[in-house]
């Protein structure tokens, strides 16, 4: 697999800011092909311009919302399309929900399950049989800290990351023999506005950046094929003392 990255096609969902797009340019850097994918379509098409200028003929953009099973399967021909089949796919699309139960209306239970699960489950069902068609391939997870340690107003978020890291779990079991590997990655406090759509911090800086977890991510792909470090956790080394 060379290195990893190099030439091999690659999908990240929610790739237009924050942890996704870190990941994109990455990979663009190591001399991957990247699908950009989001929801919104001016953003998509923004986003995916700007990076085509410096990575000429290495990047293509489909706006696509994961939890519509129509959507996701255009994503994934249109991966088809731009670059003949599929290695790599980061599935990071996902949203946050400050609110304690018995405050949160179904309509955000669903979206919250629905984009965190569902959207994981319809993409990685599309892209197993195209990387089993190439020999093989690496499927990324991007789960949070929230998957392991609950914590009061995050109930639909906690229940959507624990779901997450299981069926992570389950699934590399399920793929391993076709070359196939799987891993998940938990940050802990990243610092790209997550949630609020404002961006970073500069007062939180302590956190994570999101070229941090982006890192993990090249990390694992340049594993050698024999290797699996099937879960990641990163945090901030130096978070503000408690008391």
């Amino acid at each position: 697999m060379s290195d990893g990255i190099r030439d091999r096609a690659a999908v990240v969902t929610g790739s237009t800011k924050g942890i996704g797009l870190a990941i994109a340019e990455d990979l663009l850097r190591g001399g991957a092909r990247v699908m950009i994918s989001a929801r919104r379509q001016g953003e998509v098409e923004t986003v995916g311009r700007r990076l085509l200028e410096a990575n000429a003929g290495r990047v293509a953009w489909r706006a696509c919302d994961v939890r519509r099973e129509d959507q996701v399967e255009a994503l994934f021909r249109g991966a088809d399309e731009a670059f003949g089949g599929l290695d790599i796919l980061v599935n990071n699309a996902g949203v946050g929900l400050h609110r304690n139960l018995e405050e949160t209306t179904l309509e955000e239970w669903n979206q919250v399950l629905e984009t965190n699960v569902t959207g994981v489950f319809l993409c990685s069902r599309a892209a197993i049989p195209r990387m089993r068609k190439r020999g093989g391939g690496y499927i990324v997870n991007i789960s949070s800290l929230a998957g392991k340690n609950t914590f009061p107003g995050a109930t639909a978020y906690n229940a959507s990351k624990f779901a997450l890291n299981g069926m992570s779990e389950a699934l590399l079991q399920e793929i391993r023999h076709d070359g196939i590997r799987v891993s998940y990655v938990m940050p802990g406090s990243v610092n790209t506005g997550f949630g609020s759509g404002e961006g970073p911090d500069p007062s939180q800086a302590w956190k994570l950046t999101a070229g941090d977890i982006a890192r993990v991510v090249v990390d694992l792909l340049r594993h050698d094929p024999r290797s699996l470090p099937s879960a990641v956790e990163i945090r901030p080394s130096r978070p503000p003392r408690k008391g």
